[in-house]
């Protein structure tokens, strides 16, 4: 009995679910998605790999009913389909998983769940119910009844999984699904999608994490350019082999950590507190030093304050109480919370911030590189009218050196791919030879070329006896990267740990648990 049921999963799991053939999508001259053929069986998990601007988004969103091919036809079953919309493809089973959940936050998981059906009344009693026996089916835990603004960055995530199982997916389709999970919650999330695979379902998954590929997936398929370069199976490739397969040439995935001697203190933060505007306090006394030549690194669930901390640091977010000194070579104390990011700019420091938002803190968007470089020589105080000569040289020196895909230095940034945005905007900080570097996501959705670009660079700086801030998602990176990391939970430090020692699962546990510990 129990052989025969095994026969039948194995059979089950070798159907094929979708089929893409020839698939095509233009935005103007721009050819997103070129001729892409891809499949995938029920019972398997399909990660789907590429750079940034390689089509995989793109190609999923066609899949799910966002867009529409140009070209190409979708198989289902065998049986050529037409998705017009997103509920289109909830008619044929088909469910996408965005990165941004797109969640009501005054509703309850059931509420969420129902949202938007045809149904004439609907039966909460019935919905929980319904909700409570697919949370049971494949391990998730959630309360239907819970409010989504008492969740967890991981249970509105489950919200949104159960949705799409609810209305009745047989093929899921996930974008980064893990980028703000701890371990333990990625943990188990591959569970939950192991379990679903185990009971048939077609799971596809968008992701820059190589080591996560190699755990829960069967099949990788890679996109370079918008074009199709294959399908292998996980157990017969490996990371390095992949990463070559996405960018076309041998990637060196080895993230050096070299040791500074006689590192010394830069920055002194000492009880450092910050209320919002709605009385939330963001900072609850942080305290901990920045020395040079080394990679501070900073972890933390997302919101446990991370992006008030290197605001508050560069004097954009107001302070309530405590303090952040910079410690001079001649060991001279600058006291920087009260003075705005000109300010600091003036005393001569010598603080470089690459901030979350790019193209809103970072640069403008409508100038080219040579004109962000200028913004930078005017925040210096250089003066109002400047000579383009030298923004115009600098602009040239990182576009060369960083390999910035551009038609030029002068031609929009907010044109430019996620990258390649990102590298003008280190490279523009690190010109200015900065004692203390802060980085906030530095290479958050950057594929894997760009992110060990910006990696080397931070090291480089790093060996400069420059004080490197590094706010980070991927645990494994700031654990590779990083000489000590601060561990924020809740806007309180919970943790710092010499990164060379520790664990993902020790700093997954002080991500979601308060446990005080002084600065070493």
């Amino acid at each position: 009995m129990l052989k025969f049921a095994n026969k039948e999963k194995n059979a089950v799991e070798k159907k094929c679910a979708i089929e893409m053939k020839g698939i095509t999508k233009r935005f103007g001259q721009v050819v997103a998605n070129d001729g892409i053929d891809l499949d995938i069986n029920y019972g398997e998990i399909l990660a789907l790999l590429g750079e940034n601007g390689s089509g995989k988004t793109t190609l999923m969103n066609m899949l799910s009913g966002i867009y529409q091919p140009d070209g190409g036809e979708i198989y289902e079953d065998g049986k050529p389909i037409y998705i017009r919309s997103p509920k289109d493809a909830y008619g044929y089973g088909i469910g996408m998983i965005h990165q941004h959940y797109k969640l009501v936050e005054v509703f309850t998981a059931a509420q969420n769940i129902i949202l938007g059906l045809d149904e004439e009344k609907m039966d909460l009693a019935q919905t929980n119910a319904k909700v409570a026996e697919i949370c049971g089916r494949y391990g998730f835990d959630i309360d239907p009844v819970k409010k989504v603004y008492d969740m967890s960055v991981s249970q509105k995530q489950t919200v949104e999984i159960v949705k799409v199982l609810y209305r009745g997916a047989k093929v899921l389709v996930l974008d980064e699904p893990t980028a703000v999970l701890t371990p333990q919650e990625t943990k188990k999330l591959f569970n939950v999608l192991k379990n679903m695979k185990e009971d048939g379902k077609a799971i596809i998954i968008i992701t820059h994490k190589l080591h996560e590929v190699m755990e829960v997936s069967d099949k990788v398929a890679v996109l370079r350019k918008g074009k199709y370069i294959g399908t292998v199976n996980t157990c017969e490739t490996n990371p390095q082999a992949l990463t070559d397969m996405m960018v076309g040439h041998a990637v060196s995935l080895n993230i050096d950590r070299p040791k500074y001697d006689n590192p010394q203190t830069k920055l002194i933060v000492e009880n450092l507190t910050c209320i919002d505007n709605e009385g939330i306090t963001r900072l609850d006394h942080v305290s901990f030093t920045a020395k040079t030549g080394e990679i501070l690194g900073v972890a933390g669930i997302s919101g446990s304050g991370q992006k008030e901390l290197l605001e508050a640091m560069t004097g954009l977010y107001p302070v309530k109480e405590g303090s952040v000194r910079f410690i001079g070579d001649d060991g001279k104390e600058t006291e920087l919370v009260g003075k705005t990011p000109m300010q600091i700019r003036r005393t001569g420091v010598g603080m470089a911030f690459v901030p979350e938002d790019r193209l809103g803190m970072g640069l403008v968007g409508s100038m080219g590189m040579t004109g962000n470089m200028m913004l930078r020589s005017w925040k210096n105080g250089k003066g109002a009218l400047l000579r383009k000569k030298d923004p115009e040289a600098l602009a040239n020196r990182i576009w060369d050196e960083l390999e910035v895909v551009t038609p030029g230095v002068d031609f929009p940034v907010r044109k430019l791919s996620g990258g390649n945005v990102q590298k003008v905007l280190v490279g523009r900080e690190i010109s200015s030879e900065p004692a203390v570097l802060m980085t906030a996501y530095a290479v958050r959705g950057l594929d894997i070329n760009t992110s060990y670009t910006i990696y080397n660079l931070l090291t480089e700086q790093k060996m400069k006896g420059v004080a490197v801030v590094y706010v980070g998602e991927d645990l494994d990176v700031l654990i590779e990267l990083a000489d000590r990391i601060l561990v924020l939970c809740g806007g309180r430090v919970s943790g710092l740990v010499d990164a060379r020692v520790t664990t993902k699962e020790e700093i997954g546990l002080m991500m979601t648990q308060f446990e005080s510990k002084e600065d070493e």
